[in-house]
């Protein structure tokens, strides 16, 4: 009961109650305001994205910062990492590290396993003896950094460890002239071909893959002789051999051959492990022994640099996120209350009483304007259901009121004692009923439909007999109106259905055949099988339909003939019926005619 004054002022008319309804809409539920919110929260996570972007930025530029640090880092170290392959000791080295530190602008402490200090660039005493914890890098010739020195290869030997293979002076000019012909007679570097010299002074042909087949092999300007060794290199190369080889007996494996190049030609992985362990022993005592590596900056700090928002640029910040909320806020606004207008619009026509059938202009193209046509066309069809409503009530009334008024009528006559209870009397009243009683089934079975509850029960029927069944009944109807009554059946056809309900859908389409069919006319059944289908049609040499009422046979109580007859009136309740059950049948019916010439109804049922 407490809804009832709500109620009053919502259906009420005039400005006043559409004022109050609209005051009744909660704010948090207003169009506007959610469209205002949806803006500050898009503004919100613009102005998180800007201020991610700026960070992004920062942390590139600290990313680079860093990438020049790491830079400098392996350049101190390779120049270290080279210093120890070429020197048996760390003697020496000071010079090196404090050239490293001005070039670079970092401090470099190097010192022994144990950490007593080699050399260091810095000049305070008390910040060389504060290292840190952990070492920037460990430089050790034979066993270096993949990260920081990727050239050295999967060995992590470095090439600059020469050891006893260095060669002399003589040996590097020979090699040389031999290398100079040897590119000649490939081409040049124009084909591909260029001349590498290694850190022991031996050079070497690099040919690019792309070039291969366009220079001549090693048969024609003795590629491999280039590769034999020199005196200076046999003896440190034997010993390698006899110490690889050694290593390989001791796992039962067979001896290798490998060249200046240390590559192993055969014996796979076993083979290259026992070349890398022999060149270590061999190149110890060449190199300078592992040191760790500490680089910082001038500060002392080895952490990574940081970047800090100072006040001048957060209150920027702030002021340009500060302005962008405020322009959305003011775009919002203004297009929310350009979308609110037509809403408005549209509240006020839905809420005019239900006789005056408002429209609303179409003004725009977007879904507003979508929802202003839908609006119009559920308006056009609430008209024209209001007005179907109407006829409905209208007919149904008439079509009860005839045959309540003739049993009424009869019975206050026997009643009075003016008309006498006899045989004919009572049949008549029956018949009277039972028209009132098809009535009430004709709507009790479309009530069913529309509420989903209509039921039919499936058997195995033979078409003829359905027809036959039909036409027996109809027979004496049609022998009163004049009309001939004919069924043809091609073949024996067989379905799946109610055979109650669909002998209810034919007899209602020769029903209305037989009303609507002058005498000496005739109304056919015939059916037949089509792509997977039982059609079935009810034809008539009837007046016909006309064209533009057609699409509206099957709406209830709807008649192209307007005449309340006995004979052509009917109840306007029979196609709806046809069509409802048709359609819970999984089949469909249609209807063409031609005015004068008869019509035909089809009805197609799955076989």
């Amino acid at each position: 009961m407490g809804a009832e004054p709500e109620l009053e002022a919502a259906g009420g008319s005039g400005p006043k109650s559409r004022a109050r309804v609209r005051a009744k809409v909660p704010l948090h539920r207003s169009l506007l305001v959610r469209l205002l919110a949806t803006s500050v929260m898009i503004a919100v996570c613009s102005v998180a994205a800007t201020a991610w972007l700026a960070a992004r930025t920062t942390s590139s530029a600290i990313q680079q910062e860093q990438g020049q640090l790491l830079s400098s880092d392996t350049e101190i170290y390779d120049t270290l990492v080279g210093y120890a392959a070429a020197h048996p000791n760390w003697n020496g080295v000071a010079p090196t590290i404090r050239r490293l530190a001005e070039r670079t602008g970092r401090r470099i402490t190097l010192t022994t396993q144990s950490r007593r200090t080699i050399a260091t660039s810095s000049t305070t005493p008390t910040a060389a003896a504060a290292l840190p914890t952990r070492a920037s890098a460990v430089v050790d010739p034979l066993h270096t950094d993949p990260a920081l020195l990727p050239d050295a290869g999967a060995n992590r030997i470095d090439p600059r460890a020469v050891g006893p293979y260095r060669l002399t002076a003589a040996e590097r000019a020979s090699l040389s002239g031999q290398a100079h012909k040897l590119l000649a007679c490939l081409g040049g570097p124009g084909a591909g071909a260029t001349l590498v010299v290694g850190p022991g002074g031996r050079p070497f042909i690099k040919i690019a893959s792309s070039a291969l087949g366009g220079v001549p092999g090693d048969r024609d300007c003795g590629l491999a002789e280039l590769a034999l060794p020199v005196a200076s290199e046999r003896e440190p190369l034997d010993r390698l051999t006899t110490m690889v080889n050694d290593c390989l007996r001791r796992r039962h494996l067979e001896p290798v051959k490998f060249g200046v190049d240390f590559v192993v030609v055969y014996g796979g992985p076993p083979a290259q492990t026992c070349l890398d362990t022999a060149r270590r022993d061999q190149l110890t005592p060449y190199v300078a022994p592992a040191a760790l590596l500490f680089v910082a900056t001038p500060t002392g700090s080895t952490a990574a640099p940081a970047f800090h928002f100072t006040s001048a640029n957060t209150t920027r910040i702030a002021g340009v996120a500060g302005l962008v909320l405020l322009v959305t806020v003011a775009v919002t606004v203004v297009v929310g209350t350009r979308l609110v207008r037509p809403l408005r619009a549209l509240a006020d026509a839905a809420r005019r009483p239900v006789e005056e059938h408002q429209r609303v202009p179409v003004t725009t193209n977007d879904e507003i304007g979508y929802l202003a046509a839908a609006f119009n066309d559920l308006t056009q069809r609430r008209e024209r259901m209001e007005g179907q409503r109407k006829a409905m009530v209208s007919d149904v009334a008439h079509e009860l009121r005839t045959p309540l008024s003739t049993i009424r009528g009869w019975l206050e006559a026997v009643q009075d004692g003016i008309a006498t209870s006899d045989e004919a009397l009572v049949d008549s009243l029956l018949e009277e009923a039972l028209l009132l009683q098809h009535i009430v089934d004709d709507l009790q079975d479309l009530a069913e439909a529309d509420a989903g509850q209509l039921r039919i029960h499936p058997e195995p029927l033979f078409v003829r007999d359905l027809l036959d069944h039909v036409a027996t009944a109809h027979l004496g109807r049609a022998e009163t109106a004049g009309v001939t009554l004919t069924t043809r059946t091609d073949g024996d056809l067989e379905l799946s259905g109610d055979p109650v309900r669909l002998r209810q859908v034919i007899g209602n389409l020769v029903s209305n055949a037989i009303r609507h069919t002058a005498p000496g006319g005739t109304v056919t059944l015939r059916a037949h099988r089509t792509a997977g289908h039982v059609t079935v049609e009810v034809a008539d040499t009837g007046t016909g339909i006309p064209a533009e009422d057609l699409p509206r046979v099957f709406d209830r109580f709807w008649r192209a003939e307007k005449s309340r007859s006995r004979r052509t009136g009917g109840s306007g309740l029979g196609l709806a019926i046809v069509r409802r059950l048709t359609e819970a049948h999984g089949g469909t019916v249609t209807v063409t005619s031609a005015v004068g010439a008869g019509t035909v109804f089809t009805v197609r049922l799955p076989a």
